[in-house]
């Protein structure tokens, strides 16, 4: 019997996603907790697995996790991740099974979510598409040919450090103008502190709490204005290179909707004088669309479990 429930989470920057999943692949239950970057990766380990504990029934068969960086295809090794503290080898996968006693599968953040938007959501009837996930960091899930690209080391679609501005604002990556130093929520924070004055003490705004003020607040405005134009821009090379059918934006930053979408909208059809740009949607899941790829790569292991039984009993 292949157990119908999973437990879905979602490690960001800046919270912990999660949600018990049933066999429609839709959340349920959802959780949602500060990420403990401050405590390193095993205390990121230790709140996964509270989670995991609080939402588990007896009906859970499996938990899959999505995490942002670098993650080794098949492993559930995580190579890298900046943004969690995370500059060495974590067996994240491994350690966490170990913990709860349940097979755990771990994938790329972005890459859960382009799936997510592939089977259940805004690229479900395309072959081609970019999910783009703007949050904390900003990265894109590559869908070609109806297959979702992880590249060589599993790194495909860290679009976030396409340097986008000469000599630009200094990024987490060790790059200058990257992409995600403008378009991204933490981008977006720090270069709102920086401009406010050496006396701001501080971290600086959300990403929701800047765009409260885009009417009030020329900084706002400004830095908003820069970071639509910095993903547009990022966007423009990424549809030359892969032509897709879609791109689908997701993430916190997509919860500003027509705010995003329009600006980015404007300057990636500027940016292709020669052809049409293609439709940008703005995803259905909204920041959860991680959570909801992490319940289907979860179901993973058990549909090939499944698949064992049934040739030995055929």
């Amino acid at each position: 019997m292949v157990l119908a429930e999973v437990v879905a989470v979602d490690i960001g920057g800046t919270s912990i996603k999660a949600s018990l999943v049933g066999p429609r692949g839709l959340p349920s239950a959802p959780v949602r907790l500060p990420t403990p970057v401050g405590g390193g990766p095993a205390a990121i380990v230790d709140a996964v697995a509270r989670v995991v504990g609080g939402l588990r029934t007896p009906g859970t068969g499996a938990v899959g996790c999505a995490v942002p960086g670098v993650v080794e295809p098949g492993t559930g090794v995580v190579r890298r991740a900046a943004n969690l503290g995370i500059v060495d080898d974590l067996p994240l996968g491994p350690v966490l099974a170990a913990r709860l006693g349940l097979p755990v599968t771990v994938e790329h953040d972005v890459r859960a979510a382009c799936r997510a938007e592939a089977e259940l959501g805004a690229a479900r009837s395309v072959g081609d598409a970019v999910v783009v996930v703007a949050g904390t960091g900003l990265a894109a899930g590559l869908l070609v040919g109806g297959r979702v690209v992880t590249g060589t080391r599993g790194a495909a679609g860290e679009f976030g450090h396409i340097p986008v501005v000469p000599d630009g604002e200094p990024c987490a990556c060790g790059q200058r103008g990257c992409a995600e130093a403008y378009a991204s929520a933490g981008g977006l924070r720090r270069r709102y502190r920086d401009r406010s004055g050496p006396a701001r003490s501080d971290p600086g705004p959300s990403a929701a709490e800047l765009v409260s003020r885009l009417d009030d607040d020329p900084l706002a405005r400004a830095l908003w204005a820069e970071a639509c134009v910095a993903l547009g821009r990022t966007l423009v090379a990424t549809t030359a290179l892969l032509d897709p059918a879609v791109i689908v934006l997701a993430g916190g930053l997509s919860l500003a909707g027509p705010l995003l979408a329009d600006p980015v909208r404007a300057t990636l059809a500027a940016g292709l004088a020669w052809r049409e740009p293609p439709p940008v949607v703005l995803s259905g899941f909204g920041d959860r669309a991680g959570v909801v790829g992490a319940g289907l790569v979860a179901r993973d292991p058990l549909r090939t479990a499944k698949r064992r039984i049934a040739s030995r009993c055929g």
